[in-house]
């Protein structure tokens, strides 16, 4: 009896995180965009040839946070389009795994 239970409710968790995969899908490809864009604004700052009048540690800390925060609202915008090409990829491929099947209670 115990076996059974295990296998519906496997079955279960199965099913409804296939409900799930395509939004997650969806945060895991902006997120990948964010970090794509932070990593860009960084080295777009780094590439400055000479020090400002306020370059200190706290302006550095500021900038970072507010680099974070651009690249967060960009990717959340999809103005690169990153998200949205790593969907059509990876979407593609989720619709061709085939879909979880449930097991039978008497184990054939």
């Amino acid at each position: 009896m115990q076996v059974n239970g295990t296998q519906t409710a496997t079955t279960t968790t199965a099913l409804a995180a296939g409900g799930e995969t395509r939004a997650g899908l969806q945060k895991a490809a902006q997120q990948f965009e964010a970090i794509f864009l932070r990593q860009m604004i960084g080295s777009m700052r780094s590439a400055s040839l000479a020090e400002g009048i306020t370059d200190s540690s706290a302006t550095e800390q500021f900038q970072s946070i507010a680099d974070s925060r651009t690249a967060d609202a960009l990717a959340g915008k999809g103005s690169m389009g990153i998200a949205e090409l790593l969907m059509k990829q990876f979407g593609a491929r989720m619709a061709d795994t085939p879909a979880a099947t449930p097991a039978k209670a008497d184990g054939k």
